[in-house]
């Protein structure tokens, strides 16, 4: 079954089929970093499977992770648009991963035959900032109980898809930094969504059970 591509969506059959079919497939262990923070910029990366973390350093010297992405995800646009551009984030592998690279000689060879890839890198790009800009507004005005759910409805839409059920393997440091608190928090507020019978937990894993009322928290 063909990977449904988020960045892909916008283009026509023809134009998908050969960007898939310009791209360079590779493997990643558990564990293993794609790129690091600051690293250049050389390539676009569409997720075929696996899932892969995204963290960055702090100007404390600590480490900050912003997201986890799925299959269906890319990362990298600025990379192929930019000869400039360097990694902004460390990207690395939370399970064994396939990805298809996408450089930016490739893209300026398609651009010349199909404009219309301009139009979807752009409105990529613009639904980057766009969520950027959202989870600036939740850590400035959204209660933390808040922030830690609607990143666990995010945890469970990548780990089990349309599923009612979906088992998150991310620890609650991970969790927590993603929400911008504590540990003691995001484990608090895990705590009472397992009283609630909405997941449960075990070792390393978060168990959603009933994605539907997670939902209702969010909000």
């Amino acid at each position: 079954m063909t990977t449904d591509f988020e960045i892909l969506r916008g283009l026509p059959e023809a134009e998908r089929r050969q960007i898939l079919a310009s791209c360079t497939p590779r493997r990643y262990k558990r564990r293993e970093i794609l790129c690091h923070e600051g690293d250049p910029g050389d390539c676009l990366h569409l997720i075929e499977s696996g899932r892969l973390i995204v963290r960055v350093a702090t100007p404390f010297g600590d480490t900050a992770t912003l997201t986890m992405l799925g299959p269906g995800y890319s990362f990298g646009e600025l990379a192929v648009l930019d000869s400039s551009a360097r990694r902004t984030a460390t990207v690395e592998a939370v399970e064994n991963t396939e990805t298809l690279t996408f450089g930016r000689a490739q893209l300026t060879a398609l651009r010349a035959s199909y404009p219309e890839i301009d139009r979807v890198m752009i409105a990529t790009l613009t639904a980057q900032v766009r969520r950027l800009s959202g989870q600036v507004l939740e850590a400035l005005y959204l209660p933390v109980e808040t922030r830690v759910v609607r990143r666990l409805v995010d945890l469970a839409a990548i780990y089990g898809g349309s599923n009612s059920i979906a088992e998150i393997r991310l620890n609650q440091q991970d969790l927590a930094s993603m929400a911008g608190t504590t540990r003691a928090t995001a484990n608090r507020v895990l705590r009472e969504l397992q009283e609630r019978n909405i997941l449960a937990l075990t070792r390393g894993r978060i168990t959603v059970i009933d994605r539907a009322a997670l939902v209702r928290h969010a909000h």
